[in-house]
């Protein structure tokens, strides 16, 4: 296992994470509920799931596409998201 890739996911995920939507609604969540616990490994496993998508969506592309391509359709999503989220409020 490379230890440096290890840190820098979970370094850039856990400050991505912070503060979002998905750790608001956990938060509602446990204070609305007896069984913290339930909340925890509802959420845990929900992001574990979509980190799985993600990784195995992304080792299928690997495979079909140079990481150029993928990175330079990655930033176009982002900027293509941003502008509709500008245009949409």
């Amino acid at each position: 296992m490379d230890i440096k890739t290890l840190l820098t996911t979970f370094s850039l995920i856990f400050l991505a994470e912070l503060g979002d939507k998905t750790q608001f609604a956990a938060l509602c969540l446990a204070a609305d509920t007896e069984s913290r616990f339930a909340v925890f490994l509802g959420a845990s496993l929900a992001l574990v799931s979509s980190a799985l998508l993600a990784v195995l969506v992304g080792a299928f592309l690997a495979r079909c596409f140079p990481p150029h391509v993928i990175k330079t359709v990655a930033g176009i999503l982002f900027i293509a998201m941003g502008v509709l989220m500008l245009v949409t409020r």
